[in-house]
């Protein structure tokens, strides 16, 4: 299990920006002008971490319960490391008193966010030229 720090933006930024631009903007092709954007700066943000310190993982908990940009690098993909970020971003959000928490999951994902309790709800759409299913879990 990867060690997982909750942090402000200040001090997850240089981290969490090298994961977010390797997973949607290298792999995915999402555009950098879309993928910062001025939300990050009140959110939480998770940070995983491999065992000899490097930041391997991020997703972000917005102040309206919103989980967002999840990612891992793909070398740790299938290693539990995106579901400790969401459970610990699910925790957060219930330790402040949230009731519920939404997420916008690429329709890839759906499967992974099911296992954690999410639920789909309304139809797919496009975010970034990407397939999204918008999702919930009460707490």
């Amino acid at each position: 299990m990867p060690r997982i720090e909750l942090l402000p933006w200040n001090d997850a930024r240089a981290q969490a920006s090298r994961i977010r631009f390797a997973v949607f903007v290298e792999e995915q092709r999402v555009p950098p002008e879309i993928e910062l954007d001025d939300m990050d700066a009140r959110c939480i943000h998770a940070l995983a971490y491999a065992p000899d310190g490097t930041a391997i993982g991020t997703g972000r908990l917005l102040p309206d319960g919103h989980i967002g940009r999840m990612a891992v690098i793909r070398d740790w993909r299938g290693r539990g490391v995106g579901s400790a970020i969401l459970e610990s971003l699910v925790r957060a959000a219930a330790s402040r008193g949230d009731s519920r928490v939404v997420l916008s999951a690429q329709t890839h994902a759906l499967d992974f966010y099911r296992r954690q309790g999410f639920v789909a709800e309304g139809e797919v759409y496009e975010e970034a030229g990407i397939p999204h299913q918008a999702m919930r879990r009460t707490l």
